[in-house]
């Protein structure tokens, strides 16, 4: 109860100091996407031998399915589910309002 009570301040002064833009842009570059690859720069290194910011929507998209476990997805970058869901994904940024 004492570390949920810690995260629920944190948050609070998180969103106080900083635009959300700015919450996911520290979240991105520190994120791991699997052993040892931290942030959206080295993972696009690491993948896909290019920079983040050279990524297209299919492989931004890829990416961004393998937040919730990236250690599985690493194991195992070409699975079929993998595909299917950046596919799902990258069909619908185009529908997408960034704040």
């Amino acid at each position: 109860m004492l570390r949920k009570a810690q995260e629920f301040m944190l948050t609070l002064t998180l969103e106080t100091l900083l635009s959300k833009q700015r919450i996911l842009e520290i979240y991105l570059n520190n994120v791991e996407w699997g052993e040892g690859v931290f942030g959206a720069q080295a993972a696009a290194r690491y993948y896909f031998r290019t920079d983040a910011a050279r990524l297209d929507a299919s492989r931004a998209a890829r990416l961004a399915v393998m937040l919730p476990a990236p250690k599985r997805f690493e194991k195992n970058p070409g699975s079929a589910y993998l595909a299917s869901r950046a596919g799902t994904v990258a069909a619908r940024m185009a529908d997408v309002t960034l704040p």
